[in-house]
């Protein structure tokens, strides 16, 4: 008999329909001599400090440094503090039963770092010693199951994988357990959390805030002339900028209506604008955001979906290429696409005699190849799931379609002893940028504005038909939006100033394609950052976090993303993982030792009238709110459902009775529903569901 994993429920029923194991169990399905079973995500993790002896938020117990990890079954918050989830527990004895009727196993998880560990900690924490194989695949389709049954892998094959997945695990464990303890005990309050990639991540925002609120603009001015070309004009600018207001007026009034100037080089030339690349991940939640206004967090979580759907490849990959094999499917999957009614028009843009194969680079190819369709055809879609999904599609055929073709105008000519210059282009053939026809794919060298169609000639004298000086003022760089910071994630290198650090960044940023809409999650819910309109800025909280530690060794992003490359390095066999866990228990130490050297003003406890008894304070605490008024007894504990109330939830609950609208509560059959939290006559915490029925439940 043998076992086969996978990662969740919907996944192994898939594999045992495929192998024949068709008989239905609690947890588990047989057949045909499979055993198909399914973890439920992590079911294992790293124990808490208190499995270590550390009980107590103490500077004398910091740092807290293990001598062995201890895994444990998946731990869940409640009023009571951590508690074992009961569901995980329940599975795990369903898997061990599995593997111990079985002579071997078919690790079917997720097919990457993540889906990894949540085997191996598995396999560890039952104490199995079965052999086991890899099933490998990109997509969940029926032939790419059987053809990766075909083909598995040794299990110690991926032993470096491994390897750097508990590594990571285990450094985000000392680094964020200590950090956040350390300035538990400095700060007064124990409703925060500092992190390995989390805290860099807010530096970067608070940074970028400050920098945009303390912008000075200056004005500059800018000299233009327009000269006549008999039935149309052109418009023609003064190179240089003027920042002194008297030159740029001396400038303008040295040009007079009746003066002429003479056209000194005219440039035509054809250029190409190539088309994007394929989606990896990180790529797809930035355009999920700026075109669909979708969080990155809610983008994996559809694009997961789309994937256990069998509608499209590993969502969590970090490569925008696919190897020379793919590309032999991908012109009967074009036609699929734009068999697609949003997709009929592309039909004259692809020459499938020539696809662009830009995209196409087998050296480029991590572990999972790019974001591709499986030529399934999508049904019974939400309206966000056909969405993203037509976004995915249609990059596909943007990806293998002919470039932009454009031509390009540079003129220039002289006037009263100065240069004045007319550069921009105009699209010959669209190419690619036909799929969609955004203006956003417009290049800078497409002006916005008219600025005339005339042409002339080398040599040519040409007439003023009018000038003009114009004040302009320099603005800051944007707050950022999810989308941008998901991109200073991946590029954040590019600002560090030690050239050897910004070297080890370049490639990989901070976090990981599957990791960084976790980390700006994790930001909302601590309160550090919020919404303003589509700009992320830091909270007055997440100030003072970013005060406190901004120049520490926890903040800094070179440091972090130097991280990123060694846990690569072990991956890739060329690493040790002891000599990263060594570096990572020094720089602990280090990072503890300067956040418990803070001198921070303890936090004052936040308090509001309390709104039952109306004589009584309610002091807000890292679990739960209480009226400190003893023959009221008022007590809001921040668990309610499957949601952690935030500071703001309760700000808002006790000073108007209500919190806003939550999203993403779930009920007892896991069906999702928006909800706003308020009192009942009894002061007891019950759900309001707004009025226009959008809090409904979510199928």
């Amino acid at each position: 008999m043998i076992a086969i994993i996978a990662e969740k429920p919907s996944v192994g029923m898939d594999i045992a329909r495929v192998v024949g194991a068709d008989t239905r169990n609690d947890g588990y399905c047989s057949g045909n001599g499979y055993m198909v079973t399914w973890a439920l995500g992590h079911l294992v993790s790293l124990a808490m400090p208190d499995t270590y002896g550390y009980t107590k938020t103490a500077a004398e117990d910091l740092p807290m440094l293990p001598d062995t990890f201890r895994l444990v079954s998946r731990q869940v918050r409640t009023d009571r503090g951590m508690v074992t989830d009961i569901a995980a527990s329940k599975q795990l004895k369903v898997i061990e039963s599995v593997f111990k009727r079985c002579d071997s196993i078919i690790v079917a998880t997720d097919a990457g770092r993540e889906g990894e560990l949540i085997f191996r900690w598995i396999y560890d924490f039952l104490g199995c010693t079965k052999p086991f194989r890899r099933l490998w695949i990109s997509s969940l389709t029926d032939e790419a199951i059987r053809k990766g049954l075909e083909e598995l892998k040794d299990g110690s094959e991926y032993d470096s994988l491994y390897a750097a997945a508990d590594s990571r695990a285990k450094a985000d464990w000392l680094v964020g357990m200590n950090a956040s303890r350390a300035l538990a005990i400095v700060s007064g309050s124990s409703n925060n959390s500092i992190g390995r990639v989390q805290t860099p991540t807010l530096a970067m925002i608070c940074r970028r805030y400050r920098e945009n609120r303390s912008f000075v603009s200056t004005p500059y001015w800018q000299l233009h002339v327009t000269l006549n070309g008999g039935t149309s004009h052109r418009r023609f600018f003064h190179p240089a900028t003027f920042d002194d207001r008297q030159k740029a007026e001396a400038a303008y009034r040295s040009l007079s209506p009746d003066s002429s100037a003479t056209v000194t080089k005219v440039e035509r030339r054809k250029t190409l604008q190539q088309p994007p690349l394929l989606y990896d991940l990180t790529a797809l939640q930035k355009d999920c955001n700026v075109h669909l206004d979708l969080p990155a967090a809610k983008t994996l979580d559809i694009a997961q979906s789309l994937y256990e759907k069998k509608l499209i490849s590993y969502p969590r990959t970090g490569s925008r290429y696919i190897p020379h094999d793919v590309m032999a499917c991908v012109p009967g999957l074009l036609e699929r696409i734009m068999a697609m009614p949003g997709f009929a028009t592309s039909a004259g843009i692809l020459d499938f005699a020539r696809l662009n194969t830009r995209s196409v680079d087998d050296r480029k190819v991590t572990d999972h190849h790019a974001l591709i369709t499986t030529g399934i055809a999508p049904e019974g879609l939400s309206e966000a799931e056909e969405a993203v999904y037509t976004l995915i599609a249609g990059r596909m055929l943007e990806a293998f379609a002919p470039c932009c073709e454009k031509e390009m105008q540079l003129m220039e000519c002289r006037l009263e002893g100065m240069d004045f210059r007319s550069k921009g282009s105009t699209v010959v053939s669209p190419g690619w940028r036909g799929i969609f026809g955004r203006k956003e794919d417009r290049e800078d060298d497409e002006p916005e504005t008219d600025e005339g169609t005339a042409v002339f000639a080398e040599g040519d004298t040409v007439p003023v038909s009018g000038f003009g000086l114009a004040q302009k003022n320099t603005v800051p760089r944007p707050l950022y939006t999810e989308a941008t910071l998901l991109a200073a994630m991946e590029t954040c290198g590019r600002e560090i100033a030690d050239e050897q650090a910004r070297e080890a960044v370049k490639e990989l940023g901070i976090g990981t394609p599957a990791t960084r809409a976790a980390i700006i999650t994790t930001l909302f819910k601590r309160d550090y950052i919020a919404r303003s309109g589509k700009s992320i800025v830091p909270t007055e909280k997440g100030l003072h976090i970013y005060e406190a530690v901004k120049d520490m060794l926890v903040a800094d992003v070179s440091l972090t993303g130097s991280w990123e490359k060694t846990l690569l390095q072990i991956e890739r066999h060329t690493l040790s993982p002891d000599t990263f866990m060594v570096s990572i228990t020094d720089y602990t130490r280090k990072a503890t030792r300067e956040i418990l050297n803070l001198s921070l003003p303890a936090a004052a406890a936040r308090t509001f009238t309390c709104p039952k008894c109306k004589t009584g304070h309610i002091i807000v605490r890292e679990k739960s709110a209480r009226c400190d008024n003893k023959g009221c007894g008022l007590t809001v504990y921040r668990r309610f459902l499957n949601k952690e109330l935030t500071d703001q939830h309760l700000e808002q609950l006790f000073s108007s009775g209500s919190t806003r609208l939550i999203k993403g509560f779930k009920g007892k059959k896991g069906v999702a529903f928006d909800a706003s939290v308020t009192f009942d006559a009894g002061f007891t915490l019950t759900l309001s569901f707004p009025k226009n029925g959008n809090g409904r439940k979510r199928k």
